[in-house]
Parts: C-alpha cells; sequence; structure tokens
C-alpha cells in the first residue's frame, strides 16, 4: 500500500480548526487565532457587542482603548472604572490624569506615543478585580490589539496586568520597573496610577519617586529603539 494510501485510508491530514468570525463576541469557546483581526475597527466592532463573559451584563459602554494606533508603546491597565466605564474610554478618571501627567514628565503624549487598553474591556462590579474567566473571555482581544499595534514596548500597569499578561506571580513592588521579553517585545511592571494616589508622597524611594525613575527608563529605551 502507497503512502497516499494510508494516509487516505486514516483520514489524511486532519482539517485544521476553524473560527466562526461571527460567533466570536458571542461565546467565550470560540478560539480567536493571532491574525483574526484585520484592523482594530473590526476588534471594537466585536467587543461592543461582546457577550463572552458576564461583565457584558452590566457594562454602559465596552472600553476598548484610546490613543495612537500606531504607537511605539502600548499601555495596558485592568479594567474600567466607573467613568471609563461611562464615556467608554480608559483611564479617564483620577488615575487617567495622573497617568498623563506622568507622561508628560517624560515628554510622551497619549495622542503620539502610546496606545493605552486594558486587560477587560468591561467594568467588573464595584471596581473588583477581573476573575480568571473573565481575563481568559477577553485576552484574545487584548492579544490581537497587540499584534496591529505592534509596539516597541508594552507597560503592564499594576498587578493584573502583570500577571495576565507575563503570568508572573510576584508583586509588583518586586518587579515594576524591569524589563521582560514577552513575545519578542520588551514589557516592564508599572504602579498603577490608583496605588500612586493612594501613596503621594515624592520622597526619595516611595513610589512616585520611583515610577519617575521608572519612566525615564522607559523613555531612554524608547530612544534607543527608535533610532535602530
Amino acid at each position: 500500500m502507497s503512502n497516499e494510501e494510508q494516509l487516505s485510508l486514516f483520514g489524511g491530514d486532519p482539517e485544521p480548526p476553524t473560527t466562526s468570525f461571527n460567533a466570536i463576541p458571542t461565546d467565550a469557546s470560540v478560539p480567536v487565532p493571532q491574525g483574526t483581526y484585520p484592523d482594530l475597527d473590526a476588534l471594537a466592532n466585536h467587543c461592543n457587542q461582546c457577550q463572552r463573559c458576564g461583565l457584558a451584563a452590566t457594562r454602559t459602554h465596552a472600553v476598548v482603548s484610546r490613543g495612537n494606533p500606531a504607537a511605539d508603546l502600548v499601555v495596558i491597565g485592568e479594567g474600567p472604572g466607573q467613568h471609563e466605564d461611562e464615556k467608554g474610554l480608559p483611564f479617564v478618571g483620577r488615575s487617567g490624569e495622573l497617568l498623563e501627567k506622568i507622561f508628560a514628565s517624560v515628554n510622551l503624549s497619549s495622542e503620539d506615543d502610546i496606545y493605552i487598553c486594558n486587560v477587560v474591556k468591561c467594568r467588573p462590579p464595584k471596581n473588583r478585580n477581573p476573575n480568571p474567566d473573565e481575563i481568559e473571555a477577553c485576552k484574545p482581544y487584548l492579544l490581537e490589539q497587540i499584534r496591529l499595534v505592534d509596539p516597541k514596548i508594552v507597560l503592564l500597569t499594576g498587578a493584573v496586568a502583570v500577571k495576565s499578561v507575563l503570568n508572573e506571580k510576584r508583586g509588583i513592588t518586586k518587579i515594576r520597573g524591569q524589563w521582560f521579553e514577552w513575545e519578542n517585545r520588551l514589557c516592564m511592571p508599572i504602579f498603577h496610577p490608583a496605588y500612586l494616589l493612594r501613596n503621594p508622597s515624592r520622597e526619595k524611594g516611595k513610589p512616585k519617586w520611583l515610577m519617575w525613575q521608572d519612566m525615564q527608563a522607559v523613555q531612554a529605551k524608547l530612544e534607543e529603539l527608535r533610532s535602530r
């Protein structure tokens, strides 16, 4: 019996799994392979109608992103709060105002240099942390956002973002400011702006001072990568 006949006898190579594009926002069990979305607009359309987890039932708006879709720097937060849910944009409350000031201090702008998004696109009730099922249901959107923007650097704000992307279990205070390589990209965990609002001291060694050191390192690395 020839090799071709043997393959025919056993059904040949299995068909690759297919994804029903229209089913993605309705069922978390539907896979979302890399390259599913042709552009960020198509992804946002799915996010706005998504029912992949229970957070959809209580949202006002899906909060997809803001900033430059061709940015060299992607900033990933945890999830929308009340202000973000109301406006449909990430980091627009007090944390967002502080984040803008932090970036401006190193001459970075969310309009030109930064694309901002979250691990989950819908607000968890009472601003609780998203649970693992919610994170997993939304993670394909996040991975596609990173692929489509194609940044040089990814900043992970807070423990939820760090764990969701890097699967890093060490606390944020132990690993903030360190460079990690992930999917051929440089990532850095940084403090969440909300944490800095709760710890406003600028004394040496305090969270705000450490954040300033981190942002200077990010700016320097970004300039280095842009010059290559």
